[in-house]
């Protein structure tokens, strides 16, 4: 019933700001004890979860992104984003936006987008 889909830029070159945004359906991003979190998957590796927004607006931020991203969210358009400053080639991965239950479960997804960095 939940849908989530990211979008943004496909390449962006190193030095730049990434932006991505996931458009949420199927429910509301301030329903209660719900959290938003973005995780990307560079090639070859495993995921990385890089933060998350809460259903009351509260961030959070993985230590490896915490100087680097910021999580809003406009809940007028059921959206939260991702901005990712200063990027390099390592930042190339596959970016999902996942929906996290009151009891922890990544139990929704989005498809995925495919940010690749280079100049």
């Amino acid at each position: 019933q939940v849908q989530l889909r990211e979008s943004g830029p496909g390449l962006v070159k190193p030095s730049q700001t990434l932006p991505l945004t996931c458009t949420v359906s199927g429910d509301s991003i301030t329903t209660n004890s719900v959290v938003w979190s973005w995780v990307r998957q560079p090639p070859g590796k495993g995921l990385e979860w890089m933060g998350a927004i809460s259903y009351s607006g509260t961030t959070y931020y993985s230590p490896l992104f915490k100087s680097r991203a910021s999580i809003s969210r406009h809940t007028s358009e059921n959206q939260f984003t991702l901005q990712l400053n200063s990027v390099t080639p390592e930042d190339t991965a596959v970016y999902y936006c996942a929906r996290v239950g009151g009891w922890g479960e990544f139990a929704s997804w989005g498809q995925g987008t495919q940010v690749t960095v280079s100049s």
